[in-house]
Order: C-alpha cells, then sequence, then structure tokens
C-alpha cells in the first residue's frame, strides 16, 4: 500500500514542476515577444439614431 502512495506522490512532483516550467516557459515567451503595432487606421461611423433617448 505504501509503495502505491509513493508512486502517486512521486508523480504529483514530476507533474508540477514540468506544469510550472511549462508556465515558466510561456511567460517568458509572452514577456520578450514584441507584437506589432496595428499598420492601418480603422475609422467607423455610428449613426446618431443609436444615441438618441
Amino acid at each position: 500500500m505504501a509503495e502505491g502512495k509513493a508512486v502517486k506522490s512521486r508523480l504529483a512532483l514530476v507533474l508540477g514542476i514540468g506544469g510550472v516550467a511549462i508556465a515558466a516557459g510561456l511567460f517568458a515567451l509572452l514577456a520578450n515577444w514584441t507584437i506589432p503595432a496595428p499598420s492601418t487606421t480603422v475609422e467607423r461611423v455610428i449613426p446618431n439614431d443609436k444615441f438618441s433617448r
């Protein structure tokens, strides 16, 4: 019985460390990613009827 508990504990530890490593990698990716600003302007005309009360 104790053997199964040790295996589950080790599996949880490995999955936890893997999850932290993936989260740290994603954080580093997003921190260093330079997303370009939009290159075109968007103008939309909204009719005044939408705002009348």
